[in-house]
């Protein structure tokens, strides 16, 4: 596809937001199975008042991206891992597993249908895909909707960090992200609607996030609101936190494995206590949206802790992670066998 097919939009300054595009996916869960999913120009769902997303939050997304590589094509990162998310979260919150195979074949068919909107390369650009399923029956009592809807949109986003990416901070939250045997570890729309008071809280006292300790002995690193941690520490091992309660990020992943093949660094998931951040020498936060922010201070109750990389830029070893797994994704480094899937 030719720079001129594309829709008019100036790529540069598009911005983190929605964006409507021309097609989305939709498919409905009835009388014990799914439908055959279509693709549809209508971006409104109708829901009746007592429909068990609005009632008991029964819902549930994914995130991910297509990006236009190096060479002109248009790929979308390992969706399958996705599809394997989005089927261990359906299962906690006893909603239907959408087959990941086609939660697959439905990535394809929304990225194909709205190719106009996949950024040109060099653009710091990507098209943003969401997937989201929820139960759209009328429920009273509490107990699962006996009906749902998948569906996936696409929305064309500018970098997350325009102009790059500076080191932010980070305040130990005093409200708990997830219980012990909680939700914490499924991508459920429950666990981001309780840490919006959090982040606003977070805001309004300087702090660019939270950082919350595990809910049990508030002494282990769990996770900030919607990122995983990783920490480099003095001789360069990348340590990331370990913990039932953490979202499995596919992003955090990625780099980990990314850190041990192609940098040939020593990795490990391990409990990570907050009375040891100040022996770290990076620290950053990982994800679909900014694959790496780096943090340059965490403050723990009035004790500042400032990591050596400091508050100008993204440390040495980070750099390299980002450099390399971005790498992968836009085909300029070789991607580790199925991570890539080519669209067109």
């Amino acid at each position: 596809m030719t720079t001129e097919e594309k829709a008019n939009i100036d790529w540069a300054n598009v911005g983190f937001g929605y964006h409507k595009t021309d097609k989305r996916y939709v498919s409905n869960y009835k009388d014990g199975k799914w439908d055959e999913g279509t693709l549809t120009e209508d971006s409104n769902i109708v829901l009746n008042e007592s429909a068990g997303v609005l009632q008991y939050a029964q819902t549930c997304f994914e995130g991910m991206k297509a990006y236009t590589t190096v060479d002109g094509k248009v790929v979308v990162f390992r969706p399958d891992m996705n599809a394997k998310r989005m089927a261990a979260t359906a299962k906690r919150l006893e909603m239907p597993v959408f087959p990941e195979d086609r939660f697959v074949e439905a990535v394809e068919q929304v990225v194909k249908a709205n190719l106009k909107f996949v950024p040109p390369y060099g653009t710091g650009a990507t098209l943003y895909l969401r997937p989201f399923m929820f139960g759209s029956a009328p429920v009273m009592g509490v107990k699962p909707s006996a009906e749902y809807q998948f569906r996936i949109f696409a929305s064309p986003v500018g970098p997350y960090f325009k102009g790059g990416a500076k080191p932010i901070t980070l305040t130990v939250s005093d409200f708990d992200r997830a219980a012990p045997h909680g939700t914490g570890h499924v991508k459920a729309g429950l666990n981001y609607a309780m840490s919006l008071h959090a982040i606003v809280t977070a805001h309004a006292n300087g702090y660019d996030e939270n950082l919350y300790p595990d809910a049990l002995t508030r002494t282990k690193v769990e996770e900030t609101g919607g990122a995983n941690f990783f920490f480099v520490t003095k001789d360069n091992k990348v340590v990331t936190p370990k913990s039932d309660s953490i979202l499995p990020s596919i992003t955090r992943r990625s780099l980990m494995y990314v850190a041990k093949e192609y940098l040939g660094l020593e990795t490990e998931e391990r409990e990570v206590y907050l009375s040891e951040l100040k022996d770290f020498a990076e620290c950053g936060l990982c994800g679909t949206a900014a694959v790496i922010s780096p943090v340059g201070k965490i403050v723990d109750h009035g004790k500042e802790i400032l990591f050596p990389s400091g508050m100008e830029k993204m440390g040495t070893i980070s750099q390299k992670l980002y450099e390399t797994l971005t790498g992968i994704q836009y085909g300029r480094i070789e991607a580790p066998k199925g991570w890539i899937r080519v669209i067109a």
